[in-house]
């Protein structure tokens, strides 16, 4: 069969927690995948790769990769005490960046966002999810998805934008924070669903953040303008964000370190994943950590995200985010490859296109000088990715 490009030569893994194959081969046609296994008779540009390991592109399904502003002084803060929250009240935390986000333009938001992104397309990730969140205004926040759906222009890479105008309370709405949810649900979202700006809605359920009340006012809203939901859930406390998100079908509770029993199953029934975030783990020296064990036994599909933000975690390598979560939180190999493939598409809701290297599928590859799968959990600070293909270029 006649195809667009061959590569060949490859140790394959098609898909995480299956075997890896020798002398594997993929074929793709029109930035689709036409064939990937084994050796077989497809003809095309012939790309050999020398035994090198080849994995579906990596996703980042979880990020806050477009904002403005340097929060190093809150991270001094932190290793000299206080407290996240501390941070919070005191008019710092996300308000700090919504106020240098707010003074940016969308040039200016871009033009920060392109190191970050590129730090973590050289950790293989082809799918990135990014998250506004830091404009609290209607303009703002459109002006966030814009630049982040423009980052698509820049680089080869699938964007995938998500409202999250529920992030925090803007000053301006001091001690109305039922007022605010009204314009993210009367204003926001509407005007984000008309201009097709984002895929789905997200909300920071918490004590410093917003009720489970207000929480499900937005995922009415969200629902009845066709776009799927997400929770910031179980974080700092246990407001039993996640049963919510699961009851209105989310794609994914995110966080999740004080779930509980009843979340974990209301996640598994609904079939929601549980993304977990190493990193704000880490670089918030938590001591709690996600229910791993709980929901490796419920079967509640995980996923693994940088969680990239300026104040929690400025954390831009997918792999240093697996080696996290595999020494941190003693997730094996397999389930953190299969975190950032099959089940951060999940997350995603792109299932269908991404996560596995199946014919139909887009043809997004992360190639790499190593033989293992082991591998790519294992170093520290090092990506050994040869080359990214994104539907079927090379690039």
């Amino acid at each position: 069969m006649q195809c667009d490009t061959v590569w060949t030569n490859c140790r394959l893994l098609v898909k995480a927690g299956q075997p890896v194959i020798d002398k594997g081969m993929i074929a793709a046609k029109d930035g689709r995948i036409v064939y990937a296994g084994p050796a077989a008779d497809y003809a095309g540009e012939t790309i050999e790769l020398q035994g090198r390991l080849v994995t579906p592109g990596l996703i980042d399904p979880h990020t806050h990769l477009v904002f403005a502003g340097n929060r190093a002084h809150e991270f001094k803060l932190r290793l000299d005490g206080a407290t996240y929250e501390d941070i919070a009240r005191g008019g710092g935390g996300i308000l700090s960046t919504v106020s240098a986000t707010r003074a940016a333009t969308e040039d200016d938001l871009i033009t920060a966002a392109l190191p970050r992104l590129d730090s973590l397309l050289a950790s293989g990730v082809t799918t990135v999810e990014i998250k506004s969140g830091y404009g609290l205004t209607l303009e703002d926040e459109l002006k966030m998805l814009r630049a982040a759906k423009a980052l698509a222009h820049h680089r080869k890479v699938r964007v995938v934008t998500t409202l999250l105008g529920a992030h925090a309370l803007p000053p301006e709405y001091t001690g109305r924070p039922d007022a605010y949810i009204d314009e993210v649900c009367k204003r926001m979202i509407p005007a984000v669903a008309h201009e097709s700006l984002a895929s789905a809605v997200d909300v920071f359920c918490e004590g410093i953040g917003f009720s489970p009340a207000q929480t499900e006012r937005v995922f009415m809203a969200a629902r009845a303008h066709g776009l799927a939901v997400k929770l910031h859930a179980e974080q700092l406390s246990n407001l039993h964000g996640a049963a919510l998100a699961a009851r209105y079908g989310a794609l994914s509770a995110d966080h999740l370190e004080h779930l509980d029993a009843d979340g974990i199953a209301a996640l598994r029934d609904a079939g929601t994943v549980a993304t977990v975030l190493p990193g704000a783990y880490y670089f918030m020296r938590e001591t709690i950590k996600p229910p791993i064990e709980a929901l490796r036994a419920a079967g509640v599909p995980m996923a693994i995200a940088t969680d990239c933000n300026p104040g929690t975690s400025p954390l831009t390598s997918i792999l240093m985010a697996m080696n996290m979560a595999a020494t941190l939180f003693r997730m094996t190999v397999d389930e953190c490859l299969a975190s950032v493939t099959i089940h951060a598409a999940k997350a995603l809701g792109l299932s269908h296109e991404i996560g596995t290297l199946e014919a139909g599928k887009a043809c997004d590859l992360a190639i790499w000088d190593c033989e293992q799968p082991a591998d790519l959990v294992y170093f520290m600070g090092f990506s050994p990715l040869h080359a990214r293909v994104f539907q079927g270029q090379t690039v």
